[in-house]
């Protein structure tokens, strides 16, 4: 499932944005970013686009019971980041279920496109993990910041 297929390409001038410098632990022995540590980027840029909201991920397990978790992802990688760089990594609703939501990610340096990828997300139940509906306050905020949808 891609962001493409529920609103076009994605514009991420209104998208949230979040800094990641590059550490050696990083890196690989090519001195590159190791390519799955983009998950890890994309995760800490969502957990803090969900604070900016105002849902803490731990408040949420801990109050309701109830978590995200990833169901899909499809990435694509552009160019390498290396040692001391600093990203720029985006957050972009594409898509909201209701107990789902696909958003499109990127990670840039100095404005170019380093990697991209669109990341599906379920809410469960953290007791038995069978999918849950997403909160209706979360989902009025992840409506109120999905890309909007071209005209049909």
């Amino acid at each position: 499932m891609t962001a493409a297929r529920h609103a076009g390409p994605p514009d991420h001038a209104a998208a949230f944005r979040w800094p990641v410098r590059i550490y050696w632990e990083d890196t690989d022995a090519a001195g590159i970013v190791f390519y799955a540590n983009y998950l890890k980027f994309f995760e800490r840029a969502r957990t803090e686009w969900l604070r900016s909201l105002g849902f803490e991920q731990e408040v949420l397990r801990a109050g309701a019971g109830l978590g995200f978790v990833v169901t899909d992802t499809e990435l694509h990688y552009r160019e390498p980041a290396r040692l001391d760089d600093m990203l720029e990594v985006t957050v972009l609703v594409a898509h909201v279920g209701l107990a789902s939501m696909t958003v499109a990610q990127q990670a840039r340096r100095a404005g170019r496109l380093l990697a991209e990828g669109t990341i599906r997300v379920g809410c469960v139940d953290l007791g038995t993990f069978r999918p849950r509906r997403v909160p209706d306050d979360i989902l009025a905020k992840l409506r109120g910041h999905r890309q909007q949808e071209p005209n049909r």
